[in-house]
């Protein structure tokens, strides 16, 4: 499944979400690729998506889950990458 948490994340003067898939990366990369978000948006676990794009990623399928939830989610399917592991 993939989930996308509310955009409330600063950076570059707007806010942004996290594009994550619970199952797989294949998964998470095709609806990426399907939904137009550029290849240089992931970031080894996930996606950051602008908010502008907030409400499109969800008509397209992507379930709105809080930041926790996702977090949890993507812990949950052994696709997290820590902190500490990431450059």
């Amino acid at each position: 499944m993939i989930l996308v948490d509310p955009p409330l994340w600063p950076r570059h003067e707007r806010l942004w979400s996290h594009l994550v898939s619970d199952s797989s990366l294949d998964e998470l990369h095709a609806f990426a690729a399907r939904a137009g978000i550029p290849p240089r948006a992931f970031d080894l676990d996930h996606y950051d998506v602008p908010d502008e794009r907030y409400d499109e990623l969800v008509a397209l399928g992507a379930v709105p889950v809080g930041t926790r939830e996702l977090v949890r989610r993507l812990r949950a399917s052994g696709l997290r990458v820590r902190a500490r592991d990431r450059h």
